[in-house]
């Protein structure tokens, strides 16, 4: 009988690509797939470290047409390692799809960690985390942002988003009208050449970023409420 194969999560480069594990490299080159949100990127990385394994996209658009290959291939004793375009796979990408494939298919799965831009961002922050709220990239829609941060108004935790550059003075500007002008860290281009982290209250953030045009990814982890 055909053993099944191995899903590797493998953790990939923010942005400078010495920010990745030997083992993820030793898995990269093993694997007999790597299913990647962002090809040109993850071929970029591959191509830096001399690993010539096969790329083929898993990103959202295509998911659900390639999951079940994925799977069927897992199934047949194939080892993928997925990948996003950066940092840890399923954190705010559509490769938890694959997870949950693989789950129901009780196909192996294992983590191979690295960075990722929340938690490197929260670190820096100076801010609280032995209890943190991540809530990613929110609606780019006006009122269904404003009701999530509405609900979040009263909690106390830490709170850490990702925001695009073209809806951040938005976002701060919604961050100080319902949640109030509370402290923030933003970090901006992290691990790359023009890496930035700014802190301040919302206020502050929305001032510099509007006599600076925001450019780059940005992490932007806010105070949580009064107790």
């Amino acid at each position: 009988m055909q053993a099944n194969g191995t899903l590797y999560l493998v953790s990939t480069p923010i942005g400078n690509l010495e920010d990745i594990t030997f083992r993820a490299l030793r898995i990269l080159s093993e694997v007999d797939l790597v299913a990647a949100e962002d090809t040109r990127r993850t071929r970029r990385l591959l191509t830096h470290y001399n690993i010539d394994t096969s790329v083929t996209s898993f990103f959202q658009g295509n998911e659900h047409a390639k999951l079940k290959g994925l799977v069927d291939k897992l199934g047949l004793g194939k080892s993928i390692a997925l990948v996003s375009d950066a940092g840890t796979p399923t954190i705010s990408d559509p490769g938890y799809l694959l997870v949950v494939g693989a789950i129901k298919a009780e196909i192996m799965i294992v983590s191979i960690p690295g960075v990722t831009a929340c938690i490197s961002a929260a670190s820096v922050s100076g801010m609280p985390l032995h209890n943190f709220a991540f809530e990613g990239f929110l609606s780019p829609k006006s009122g269904k942002r404003r009701r999530r941060l509405a609900r979040l108004r009263q909690d106390e935790r830490t709170m850490i988003f990702y925001e695009s550059p073209h809806r951040l003075i938005k976002f701060l500007v919604d961050v100080v009208e319902i949640l109030g002008d509370r402290q923030v860290c933003i970090a901006r281009e992290l691990t790359k050449k023009f890496e930035e982290i700014f802190y301040g209250t919302a206020n502050e953030a929305i001032e510099k970023f509007t006599a600076q045009q925001p450019r780059g990814e940005f992490t932007v982890v806010v105070a949580g409420g009064d107790p």
